[in-house]
């Protein structure tokens, strides 16, 4: 959607009439301007309070997202870059700054002891900006440039569309809190409440299910879960069910947009980017989309949700670092682009400040983002090393900005944790052409592993199907910033495909976000050469929209025939080859492949006759192939409402009531002691003896250490389980082990008093599922509560 303003794709100066021409329809008073953003926050706010979020905390969080983040983020940032754009762009600019500034804030606070008062904080950059000349112009920028009301109504259907999706598949199924003995959430979720309450006590973060145990892991998201309740005193799982996922959604759907807008000089590049990065999802051709459908690891959407509250926190963080890596590589040789329209104002000296800031918080907030970035870099800056035969120090400059930021995390945060990661070509794949006994024809396994590839970049790739006529046009004369993105876009998926471990689908996943930018730029060349009149763009929307229905309800209502046909007559017909999960998406895609060139050859027929046809076959294949990923938000939401969600386990009420007990009777500094070591998904209804070392409610919810609780998340377990929960590994120290459990089963005055004297244990939590307490426990240790379930005992 073309931008209002003198130069192509750029914005109107707010001061000025875009090209000398009244504007009194689009947005001249400030009511129309901000309607777009307003009606977003009041649409989130409606679904938040449908999903039973308080007032108060909607309330207390709307006030710490503007004064704890926003607005110490701005001014900063406003400080470090050259001159203004638009207004949208400092204020998410300026969000993710605050979110690099809220992190030392947190650092400092909590070793200092000062958790009180966090909600001050902000003062150590408001006071400077009020009482310092030179910074006190920042408060009041001139020179922004106005966004049509096109776009922002684009931007702002994007974040609603966020806001959305997120209600359906969880905010409307899942309480805050378990009202009853069959409530359930996703599994990982109180280990994650655990370590945000860790994250208010700690620097560094310890492994809360096992008191003192360091965790070498990417936390810097629960400590800024941690700021949010500090700051903005807010219920952590308030938190962590309703307010963080919807925030972060809509702050990595805007900063998406700016920095698309940015780098391609495009104002509609950047609504684009931002759909391609969120809506066109992963294809499969499967429904329903189970844990089992996901053939090359779990699905970017969802994963930027509650199942891996990491990735949805270091969205924002990367593509602004994205943004400022480009921006710097503006000026570095290359063909470039004289033809493009015009692109905003660069940052200026600030780029190397920011990318240095980005990429630190980056580092440890999801582990697998920066290798992808210096990646990207590393392509960009051999590539105009070779054009020039240069050295281009610019890009030496941000790289070593990132790699010292990747050194940072690799040394301090990870201790050089591998997390079982290993080198291993093609090993999370080659499971699908394994070769029976017998072994296969040559030909036949060079097919079937080629066949394999392509189903892989078929899953994720969907949308980067933009970028190709961008590399086409330009024969791979591309400037310095179309390397790094395209570099990173490689990068992520050879990572997946040499580094083996489940872990490893977060590299082709970190890459998203480059291919976005690059696909939205080529499409966004591909449809203004196609020079569409308006019945025909609009004709071309509707079609898509059509496409994307007709494919969601095709999906739904045959992929499972499909799926069972094709298992029934390929192979041997019991469905058992290991490439039988990739059929029903190879054969859909070469379905679609045959009837595109069908459709191409009748379309180059027409074009004979029809000459408004010419030329402009590609941009309608091209939108069909991009449409092929989009069913996958509707057939979630659809799912949801369905079925639950693969990978909930029951959580009871009397577990989380207990554990809020003894939260509000308790110091945090108070160790526990518990016998509940396992999560049986569905609370032991199958009887079956513990093997699922994950039970994390009661570090969760009490917010406090367990001496021991459930381990299978500890790093060094991890290591060894390639990556993945070592849910059955029994724990490593067996006389601590043996201690704890005598403590409930065969209790004594001795064993209480090392766990209390030794070990600091206040209380001990018996969880009587998992095994009735002995009756002398109640003789030597003082009980304190009991709600038939779960029994307290305190140790003094």
């Amino acid at each position: 959607m073309p931008a209002t303003g003198g130069r192509p794709g750029i914005p109107a100066p707010s001061g000025g009439r875009p090209g000398g021409t009244a504007d009194g329809r689009t947005g001249a008073h400030a009511l129309w301007r901000f309607l777009p953003a307003v009606c977003a926050y009041l649409l989130l706010v409606g679904l938040l309070l449908a999903a039973d979020t308080r007032v108060g905390d909607i309330a207390r969080y709307t006030f710490y997202a503007g004064w704890g983040v926003v607005l110490p983020g701005t001014l900063v940032f406003r400080a470090l870059r050259r001159r203004p754009h638009t207004l949208l762009e400092d204020l998410v600019f300026g969000a993710v700054t605050g979110l690099v500034l809220e992190l030392a804030a947190w650092a400092v606070l909590v070793r200092a002891g000062l958790q009180s008062v966090a909600v001050g904080w902000p003062l150590a950059v408001v006071v400077p900006f009020l009482l310092v000349p030179r910074l006190r112009r920042h408060w009041r920028p001139s020179g922004y440039r106005r966004l049509s009301l096109g776009c922002s109504w684009s931007m702002a259907g994007l974040v609603g569309l966020t806001s959305l999706y997120y209600y359906l598949v969880f905010l409307s199924k899942f309480p805050v809190l378990a009202t009853d003995e069959k409530s359930r959430l996703f599994g990982d979720m109180p280990y994650m409440l655990s370590l945000a309450a860790n994250a208010k006590q700690h620097v560094p973060l310890t492994l809360p299910q096992v008191a003192g145990e360091p965790l070498h892991y990417h936390w810097f998201t629960f400590a800024h879960m941690a700021m949010t309740d500090m700051v903005g005193h807010i219920d952590l799982p308030v938190v962590e069910t309703r307010l963080l996922v919807p925030a972060f959604a809509a702050l990595g759907a805007l900063i998406t947009a700016v920095v698309a807008q940015r780098i391609t000089g495009r104002a509609w590049a950047g609504p684009l980017a931002a759909l391609l990065l969120f809506a066109v999802g992963e294809f499969t051709a499967v429904y329903p989309n189970t844990v089992m459908s996901w053939t090359f690891g779990a699905p970017a959407v969802r994963l930027m949700s509650w199942s891996s509250m990491s990735l949805t926190y270091s969205q924002p963080l990367l593509i602004a670092l994205i943004g400022v890596v480009a921006d710097g590589l503006r000026r570095v040789g290359g063909p470039g682009d004289a033809d493009g329209p015009p692109r905003a104002p660069e940052f200026g000296w600030g780029v190397f400040v920011l990318a240095a800031m980005f990429a630190t918080a980056s580092s440890a907030a999801k582990a697998s983002t920066l290798p992808v970035a210096l990646a990207g870099l590393a392509v960009a800056g051999l590539a105009v090393l070779i054009r020039t035969r240069r050295i281009p120090w610019r890009v030496v400059g941000l790289g070593a900005a990132i790699a010292g930021a990747q050194l940072f995390a690799t040394a301090v945060i990870f201790d050089f944790e591998s997390y079982g990661l290993e080198v291993i070509p093609f090993g999370n794949i080659q499971k699908y052409w394994a070769e029976p006994v017998e072994g296969r024809p040559v030909l036949l396994q060079s097919g079937l592993v080629a066949a394999v590839l392509i189903a892989f970049f078929l899953n994720h790739q969907i949308k980067l199907l933009g970028a190709v006529p961008l590399l086409w046009r330009r024969r791979l004369r591309l400037d310095a910033v179309q390397w790094f993105l395209l570099g990173a876009v490689v990068a992520g998926p050879a990572a997946y495909l040499v580094v083996n471990g489940y872990n490893a689908s977060y590299f082709t996943i970190s890459a998203m976000p480059f291919g976005a930018v690059l696909s939205a730029w080529g499409y966004c060349e591909a449809f203004e050469r196609a020079t569409l009149p308006k019945a025909a763009k609009a004709a071309l929307a509707v079609g898509a929209v059509a496409l994307t229905g007709l494919f969601t309800w095709l999906s739904y209502r045959f992929s499972a025939d499909w799926e069972t046909f094709l298992r029934e007559h390929t192979g041997d017909g019991t469905g058992t080859e290991p490439y039988t999960p990739l059929l029903p998406a190879l054969s859909v895609a070469a379905a679609f492949a045959v009837l595109a060139v069908l459709l191409g050859l009748l379309w180059r027929l027409l074009s004979r006759a029809a000459g408004g046809l010419r030329r402009r076959g590609g941009v309608v294949l091209l939108t069909a192939g991009l449409t092929l990923g989009t069913p996958g938000l509707a057939l979630d939401a659809i799912q949801a409402h369905e079925t639950l969600w693969d990978g909930s386990w029951v959580m009871p009420a009397s577990q989380v009531n207990a554990a809020r007990w003894i939260r509000s009777h308790s110091a945090p500094s108070d160790i526990l002691a518990t016998n509940s070591h396992c999560w049986q998904y569905e609370d032991y209804a199958d009887g079956l003896p513990c093997a699922n070392y994950r039970s994390h409610w009661l570090s969760g919810y009490s917010e406090r250490s367990v001496l021991i609780e459930g381990w299978a998340y500890a790093p060094r377990l991890m290591a060894s389980a390639n990556g993945a929960s070592a849910s059955g590994s029994p724990f490593w120290d067996t006389e601590l082990f043996q201690l704890n459990e005598a403590a409930f089963y065969a209790p004594t005055p001795d064993v209480l008093n090392r766990l209390h004297r030794d070990h600091k244990v206040r209380y001990l939590v018996v969880q009587r599922k998992a095994g009735a307490e002995s009756p002398q426990l109640k003789d030597l240790a003082k009980p304190v509560f009991d709600n038939g379930r779960v029994a307290v005992y305190e140790l003094s």
